[in-house]
Parts: structure tokens; sequence; C-alpha cells
């Protein structure tokens, strides 16, 4: 018994024994790692350590705010002519990815940071960092310093983001030393409070293409899209006036669009309407700058690189019966630009910029799904670029020119690359029916058919294109009024100028079909009339029900117009223009006049006479 007891008690030693050890062990291990108060003369070392691993976090954070969320931004992705915006938005010199954009092969991507990836770049710009922070003065003073690479996490919370490193920095001086392994900081930082206003506004614009009504407003407010003009002559826009105005209206409206979370008590009604309607705690602003990439293209009836115009209707053949002639118009536009979203508070900073789509004069289509990430609906065709090619580029004279080549494939483009010499060897996708698009300095923009899958080789000639400066007369008389003058060319590529404004013009060798309208003051008043219209309408009640319909008439009341400009000469012609003599640069047209129209009787006639009215086209030099 008492030999059992004896064991026990040995036993017992033994455990106080190992739980002592472990007890002690920690202890030491504790003080070893850095819970050990450092003694003074080591400690500016390990303040300074702890200071720079706090400046590495400020300005990774300071970064991630200034770029989208992003640190390190890779993967750049450049745009083109057609889809000009790259991946990233150029912000005074930052690179900012854009969380929504069209691509260059014109494909909707997305590039929305989660949480997690922005704690990695974070904690991988501190280590990076902290790895290089400079010792060198306290090396001068005798100091020996070993540094483990450090190993980093770190937590973004509101209004903090957490901070912690662990590896050993050991400093040593005359037999002394002293280390530690971790370090904690708090840096206050509103950046994950910034982050979550930014996915909440991200999904708001995402699923109610919130800027994209905006810019639909800003369209038919400050361009011309749809209407009538009561006039017997065209009416013009400057095609390049109407996109600065375009421009300058997005500038100016989108900065001053608000949050209804910081403007709740808006008293002004006219400012409410650029309050959107989401709780937001902190001041967002929105920008755009006539500086950034835009994309305007406008299509219609009418519409060329220089001019858009509304032709007169009514007083053409067979259309006197209407009493009055007017001039409609309807033009589409596809329009998508960026805007910067940025939240702030203090010097503190988040901004993301999105890309703004309009697709013919509507906003673009929302998207009522959750954030994706790099999203991939469909094939990008430019990374697949599996096909070799070989494209010879000539001039008419069959002189090998250089030039830029894209290739597009239903409703993807991809730039190829440009030619060297004039000879392009490179790689495009697989594509049956695809074009070839090349553009050059001085030449007429080409589309030629080139099936990928099936042919290799490629000859392509570019027309060289001339600019002319135009001047109009009439009789052989100076005419210094306005005139519109059209070219279709054989291929139904057509430009137009609207003289004198516009007295320049850019021709290519071809066959044209040309027209000239030359328009004058006039004293024609259209008096007032009305007119009775009849049309079928459903029956009330229960006929109506079963679709049985009856005559209703009301009275159309057409006011008394009058014509201050109608036609007053013009004519068509039909001729091939060559180089020798485009390269001349000067055009004189000599159009035939019609009489001046005192009543709606003649403006009726001129228009009927016009088309057998002739117009001759001379080419000179600048000294002839």
């Amino acid at each position: 018994m008492l030999n059992k007891k004896g064991q026990v008690a040995v036993f017992v030693i033994i455990a106080l024994v190992i739980v002592g050890g472990i007890i002690t062990f920690f202890v030491l291990k504790g003080n070893v790692g850095g819970n050990k108060e450092i003694p003074s003369e080591f400690a500016p070392v390990f303040d300074y350590y702890q200071k720079c691993i706090e400046q590495e976090a400020k300005v990774a954070i300071q970064l991630a705010g200034t770029q989208g969320g992003h640190i390190y931004v890779k993967n750049y992705v450049p745009g083109n002519e057609y889809a000009p915006f790259s991946s990233q938005l150029n912000f005074l010199g930052f690179p900012v990815p854009y969380w929504y954009y069209v691509s260059a092969s014109s494909l909707i991507k997305e590039q929305v940071p989660s949480k997690p990836s922005m704690e990695k770049e974070i904690a991988q710009y501190i280590q990076e960092g902290a790895s290089t922070c400079n010792f060198e003065p306290f090396l001068a003073q005798g100091f020996v310093i070993k540094q483990e690479a450090p190993d980093v996490k770190v937590s973004i919370e509101d209004t903090k983001v957490n901070v912690d490193v662990t590896g050993d920095l050991v400093v040593s001086k005359e037999g002394s030393s002293a280390h530690k392994s971790s370090y904690h900081s708090e840096i206050a930082s509103k950046l994950g409070k910034f982050y979550k206003i930014a996915l909440s506004i991200y999904s708001k614009q995402k699923e109610e293409a919130v800027f994209e009504n905006y810019a639909v407003d800003i369209l038919r407010l400050y361009a011309p899209v749809d209407g009538v003009e009561i006039m017997c002559s065209p009416k013009i826009w400057k095609t390049r006036g109407v996109i600065d105005d375009l421009k300058k209206a997005i500038e100016q409206n989108f900065g001053t669009i608000k949050f209804k979370g910081n403007y709740y008590n808006l008293k002004d009604e006219k400012r409410k309407y650029f309050v959107i309607d989401s709780a937001v705690d902190e001041p967002v602003n929105i920008m755009y700058s006539q500086n950034w990439p835009i994309k305007i293209n406008i299509n219609g009836e009418g519409v060329d690189d220089e001019i858009m115009m509304a032709n007169p209707v009514g007083m053409q053949q067979g259309m006197g019966v209407m009493g009055f002639c007017y001039a409609p118009y309807h033009f589409v536009y596809d329009m998508s630009f960026p805007v910067m979203i940025q939240i702030y508070s203090g010097q503190e900073l988040f901004q993301f910029p999105v890309v703004v789509v309009v697709d013919k004069n509507v906003p673009r289509k929302a998207v009522l799904s959750n954030i994706s990430v790099n999203s991939e609906d469909e094939p990008d065709l430019c990374k697949f670029l599996t096909q070799s090619i070989n494209v010879n580029l000539y001039d008419n004279n069959l002189k090998k020119i250089d030039g830029n080549l894209s290739y597009e494939c239903f409703d993807q483009q991809c730039r190829l690359g440009s030619t060297k010499n004039g000879v392009f060897v490179g790689s495009a996708p697989s594509c049956f029916n695809g074009y070839l698009v090349v553009r050059a300095d001085g030449y007429a923009e080409k589309k030629q058919l080139f099936s990928t899958n099936k042919d290799s080789f490629a000859d392509v000639v570019l027309d060289r294109e001339y600019k002319e400066n135009v001047s109009i007369t009439i009789d052989g008389k100076v005419f210094e009024g306005m005139a519109v003058a059209s070219f279709v060319r054989n291929d139904g590529k057509s430009t137009s100028l609207a003289y004198p404004e516009i007295s320049e013009i850019k021709l290519s060798e071809g066959s044209y079909d040309v027209k000239v309208y030359v328009y004058g003051n006039s004293s024609v008043v259209i008096p007032s009339s009305t007119k009775t219209q009849c049309q079928q309408v459903p029956q009330t009640g229960l006929p109506g029900f079963f679709g049985a319909t009856e005559e209703k008439c009301f009275d159309i009341t057409i006011p008394e117009t009058k014509i201050d400009y109608a036609l007053i000469g013009g004519g068509t012609t039909a001729d091939y223009f060559v180089g020798s003599e485009l390269e001349k640069g000067r055009m004189l047209i000599d159009a035939a006049s019609l009489p001046i129209p005192t009543s709606v009787d003649q403006l009726q006639k001129n228009f009927e006479s016009f088309e057998t009215k002739r117009v001759n086209i001379n080419f000179y030099g600048n000294n002839s």
C-alpha cells in the first residue's frame, strides 16, 4: 500500500514539473517574442519599424481608394476607334480600373473587387514595403539588425483597417540584443464603409441604369433627336458642334447629381431632379470630363461627318396638295462615356468609374443580377486569334502604304495591328464573312469582306481622300447665300456640305451622284387653313367590345406660315471624279437659277423643275 502511495506521489511530482516547464516555456517565449518590455536603447528601432508598417498601410489604403479598390492594376486592355474605352480610366495619372465598361471587342466587362481581394492586395503592399524599411540611420549608429521576411494579415472594417505583422526583428549592439516578432496596428479609415457605399451605388446603377436615364434626358434636351420644323429649306446642324454641345452638357449636368442621403431636405424643386433616391450618409461626387474618351455615333437620313440635315417635305412633285412644307428629322444616337463616382470624407476618398451606355436613343438594358467580377456572358473573339493572315495594303497606284487593321466579326471588332512597309503578318479570330477594316491617314476607310476560316491572304487598295475647298456660283455669278450639296458615291458612301458655313469637303476618286440645293429670301406666305380628317374608332358599349367601329372626324388647323428661305436654284449631275482633278484642291459648282417664288404655286413649280436642272463642276488649283 505504501509503495502504491509512493508511486502516485512520484507521478504527481513529475506532472507538476512538466506543467511548470510548459508554463516557463511560454512565459519565456512571450518575453522573447515581443511581450517583454524592450530596453530603451533599442526602442527607437522597433518604434521606427512600427511606424514604417503603419505608413505603408496608409499608402496602401490610399491607393486602394484612389484606384477603385485595386492596388496592383494589371492586364491593361486597350480600346479602339469603335470602343475607345480601355480597361482603365486615366484619372490625374492614376490608372483606375473600370467597374463596368465596354471592351474593344464590344463586350460588357466588370472589374469589381471583392473585400478579400482588397485585403490581400493591401497586405501584399505592406509586406513588400515593410521588407524595405530604411534602417540605415540605425546601422550608422552601430546597431546590427536582422529582419525576418514579414507575414501580413489585413482586416477591413467600416471605420478602421487592422494590420497584423509577424516576423522576427532582432536588434543587437555591443553584446546586448532584443527582438520582437509581432506587430499590430489599427489604421483609422473609412475604406470599409466607402466600399459598402460604392457597392450599393454600383448595384443601383447596374440594375436601374440610373446614369443612362440622365444621359437620355441630356441627349433630348441638348441635341436634335426627333422633331418637325415648318420650313421649306433644310434645317442644318453641324455634326461636330452637336457632339461638342453634348460633351459640355454631360460634364455640367452629371456634376450636379447628388444622393438623397446627403441632400434630403432640398427645398429647390428644380434641384430635386438631380437627386438619386438612395440613402447614402457620406458625400458623393459624380463627374465627367470632356478630356475623357467618349463615343458618339449619329445615324439617320441626312447625317455625315460634317452636317446633320433635315430635308423639307411638301413641295416636291406630287405633293402640292399639302399647301405647305415642313422639315422632319429623326436622328439615332449611340453614345457611351465614362463617369467617375467618388465617395469622400475629409482627405479620404474611394472612387470607381463606370461607362454609361445609350443604345439607339434609349438607355442600355438594365442588368437584374448580382454583382459579378470579370463577367464573360459571351465569348470574346479577340482572345482567340487563331488564324494566321497576311495582308498587303496599297494605294490607287498599287504603291504599298501603311495603315491600321481591325477585324469585324458579328458585333465584335478586334484590333489586329499596323502594317510595316505595307505588309501585315499576324493573327485574327476564326470567322466566316467577317470584314477587314483598314484605316490610314489621308485615305478613305475601307471595309473588305474576308473569311479568316478559309482565306489567309488579302490585298486591300485604299482610295486617297482629298480635301476640296468649294465655291458656288449661280448662272456663272458669285453666290453668297445658303446652299446644300450632297455627294453620293457609287458604293453608297455619302457626304454633304452646308455652304457657306461649311465649305470644305473630303472626297476620294469615284463615281458620284451630286445634288445642289440653293436657297434664298422669299416673300411666300402660306395662309392659315383648316382641314377635316376622319378615322375609324371603336364604338362605345357592347358593339365596341365585339369590334364594331364608327367614323369620327375632327378639324386640323394649320396656322399662317411665312417662308423666309425657299428654293431659288440648284440641280443635279452624275460625274466621275479622278484623282488628278481632286488633288487640285478647289472645286467650283455652277448651278442654274430658278425664279424667286412669290407664291405657293411658284414654290411648287421650283421643286418640280429642280430635277431637270443640271450643275457643272470644275476643279482648279490655288494658282489657277
